[in-house]
Formats: C-alpha cells, sequence, structure tokens
C-alpha cells in the first residue's frame, strides 16, 4: 500500500463523515459509501461481502458496516476512525432535529412532509439494488442469481425477517453457485 497508515485513517474518517452528513439514513448510505468505497479501499466483492454480513448480525447495519470497512482499509485504528465518522454525524444531527422537533411536533405539516419522504427513500433503496445488479460488460445476470433474488422478495414478502432471508441466500449461493 503506498499510501501510509495516517492517511488511510484520515481518508476512512472523511469518507464515513461526508456519507453519514450527505445521506443520514441507513439504506440510503450504502450507495453513497458503494460509490467512495469500491475501488478505492475495496474491492465490490468485498462490499457486497460487507452488506450481507452488516445485515444478517444483530445490531445496528450502518455501524457495523463502518467497521468492516475500516478494517479492511485500516485495521483495528481503521474501525475506530470509520466509527468516528459514522456515529457522530447523525449524533450531532439528532440533537438539533430533535430540539426542532419539539418545537412543532404538534403542526399537520410535518405530518406531510415525513410521507412525502417515503417515496424518495424507496426509490434510493432501488438505486442501490441496481447498482448491484447492474449489468457491465464484464458482469452477467445469470438466471441463478435470478432465482436467488426472486426467492428472497418472495420471502421478504411473507415477512421472513431480512436476516434469515440473507443467511437463506447464502447457503442457496452455496448451492448453486458449484
Amino acid at each position: 500500500m503506498n499510501q501510509s497508515k495516517f492517511s488511510v485513517w484520515l481518508r476512512l474518517l472523511w469518507m464515513f463523515l461526508k456519507v453519514n452528513l450527505l445521506s443520514p439514513s441507513g439504506p440510503a448510505s450504502v450507495g453513497l459509501l458503494y460509490k467512495e468505497a469500491v475501488g478505492k479501499i475495496m474491492s465490490e466483492e468485498r462490499f457486497v461481502e460487507a452488506v450481507g454480513f452488516s445485515n444478517v448480525l444483530p445490531g445496528s447495519e450502518a455501524l457495523k458496516l463502518a467497521m468492516f470497512v475500516g478494517f479492511a482499509a485500516g485495521g483495528v485504528p481503521g474501525v475506530f476512525t470509520a466509527l468516528l465518522g459514522a456515529v457522530l454525524p447523525p449524533t450531532v444531527m439528532m440533537f438539533a432535529v430533535a430540539a426542532i422537533l419539539q418545537q412543532f411536533q404538534q403542526e399537520d405539516w410535518l405530518q406531510g412532509f415525513v410521507r412525502g419522504m417515503s417515496p424518495a427513500i424507496a426509490a434510493l433503496i432501488i438505486m442501490v439494488a441496481w447498482e448491484l445488479f447492474h449489468v457491465g460488460q464484464t458482469k452477467k445476470i445469470d438466471r441463478r442469481t435470478l432465482l436467488i433474488a426472486a426467492l428472497s422478495a418472495v420471502a421478504l414478502w411473507f415477512e421472513v425477517p431480512s436476516p434469515l432471508v440473507l443467511l437463506g441466500a447464502g447457503i442457496l449461493g452455496l448451492l448453486v453457485f458449484r
């Protein structure tokens, strides 16, 4: 690695500060983190692995993803710098928003604002899915991949918990991608 350890840690801190400032929600931040991390500090395969494991294990997906990416790029100190970058923006924002919302909690416009955000969040999740399934010149989505995606969608439709869906998809992947 050409970069010093300190510069890697600074890069991790800046990357997670930026991701969490520009995209404070969990699912939306995955797409931005994808753009920031893949090809710069980790491969796409490693990133998909990180997202999968962060969803299977209990706890906050964003923090688990920060730990995985931080460790992959900067070892144990990378974990702590990535966590600092991931925790600081939402904590400060939450205090600020809570103070503001206390002043407007009974206003009707606030419910409309929250309902208006729901379609935007759905669009962000779709964009992340598109990035992961995007068919480029070197990638091809085959029938096995579509089968796992379809079975996962059906399981989620029937409200199977997402960690179980991911675990099942991983086991199915072991069977069909031999």
